[in-house]
């Protein structure tokens, strides 16, 4: 018997203890888990295709294990515009073995019914009408200094394109300019044990020991010399 099931947004052809990496569960390690989006089941010449799932049906599994896959290498470059990132990325996967197909008898879980929110009408309140002012006597005006004009506020720095820099990507960039680094003169001065700790929580190994190095040579508009620098680097490291 087998089945053709939807899990976490990908559909799979299982079979009784077979082993299947699916994109990350949140399901803890050993835990048992069910799928009851089945879109189709075989055993032998029975054929059972759902419209589009198959009421009753069920697929039961166990996880094994948390993993990530294979790394995968994501280059960027525009010709003559002194612009190429290349980054990794790594898929996080959960390795399921399948315990049991279950063609008809199974109850899917009722999905929790939403309340209905109520909507209160309330009536336009007339207003009240404004008290007539009273005519006041006309008091001798005081002579009133107009006030002092503000300083127009100084325009922040305009933004550069970190994602210039060898080793930064999209999430990176946006996590050091919220971090008050936004321009190449920025990430020049700062030191590569900051931006680690600045970095700490975007996914994947990031190693910004040259990004200041890279960064100086941006802001002095050196595009020849940084291209130099970069195809000496993977990743934001010397190869």
């Amino acid at each position: 018997m087998y089945a053709i099931v939807e899990i976490a947004g990908q559909q799979f052809k299982v079979a009784k203890d077979q082993k299947v990496f699916v994109n990350r569960l949140a399901t803890e390690e050993g835990e048992k888990v069910e799928f009851d989006n089945v879109l189709l089941v075989g055993d032998g010449s029975n054929i059972t295709v759902g419209a589009p799932a198959i009421d009753g049906a069920l697929v039961g599994a166990k996880v094994v294990r948390h993993l990530k896959g294979d790394k995968v290498i994501v280059f960027k470059k525009k010709r003559r515009k002194g612009y190429q990132v290349k980054n990794g990325h790594r898929q996080s996967l959960s390795e399921i073995v399948i315990e049991s197909i279950a063609s008809s008898g199974a109850k899917k879980k009722a999905a929790p019914k939403k309340e209905a929110a109520k909507k209160e009408t309330k009536k336009a309140e007339p207003k009240a009408a404004a008290p007539k002012a009273e005519a006041k006597k006309a008091a001798p005006q005081k002579e009133t200094k107009a006030p002092a004009k503000k300083a127009a506020p100084k325009k922040a720095a305009k933004a550069d394109d970190l994602k210039k820099i060898e080793g930064i990507g999209p999430k990176i960039a946006e996590t050091l300019a919220a971090a008050g680094i936004a321009t190449f003169a920025d990430l020049a001065k700062a030191k590569p044990a900051k931006i680690s700790e600045i970095i700490e929580g975007v996914r994947g190994n990031h190693v910004p020991d040259t990004w200041p190095q890279q960064a100086k040579l941006a802001a002095d508009g050196k595009w020849d010399e940084l291209t130099e620098l970069q195809d000496k680097l993977d990743g934001g490291v010397e190869k």
